[in-house]
């Protein structure tokens, strides 16, 4: 793992737990950070009207070989939220709603903590995710 990566993924947990309170968190180590949510009554439709998980991962951040990945599930069918991207942040995507970070770039980090609560926002409203029970 290359040095620089540590930091760049303390970055983009810090920006991601940012939204801690209102998700479950599944991991939470050094090389791994991830949120959940109670799947919504869209989630439960798209799936054919049965449950087939309790929960399911909304976003995560974790260190790799050569990059540290960040994904936003809450990105695929978001038409707005993907038009809205800047060029130098949708030259980091890897598929639909994986972004893959080398070194830390304020601005990026700056659009991506944007993209992380319109992308979570939008998934509550649209119902393919529900609220975590308070602890």
């Amino acid at each position: 793992m290359s040095a620089n990566l540590p930091p760049i993924f303390r970055k983009l947990r810090e920006l991601l737990s940012a939204h801690a309170e209102s998700f479950a968190i599944t991991d939470d180590s050094e090389t791994r950070y991830g949120l959940e949510a109670p799947v919504g009554p869209a989630t439960v439709r798209s799936w054919g009207g049965k449950v087939k998980l309790k929960t399911i991962p909304v976003a995560w951040v974790s260190v790799g070989k050569a990059y540290v990945s960040y994904h936003l599930m809450g990105l695929p069918g978001n038409a707005k939220l993907l038009a809205s991207m800047s060029k130098e942040l949708r030259s980091r995507m890897q598929g639909q709603s994986c972004f893959n970070f080398k070194e830390a770039d304020d601005a990026l980090l700056k659009e991506i903590a944007h993209l992380t609560s319109e992308s979570l926002r939008a998934m509550r409203k649209a119902g393919f995710i529900g609220n975590v029970p308070p602890a």
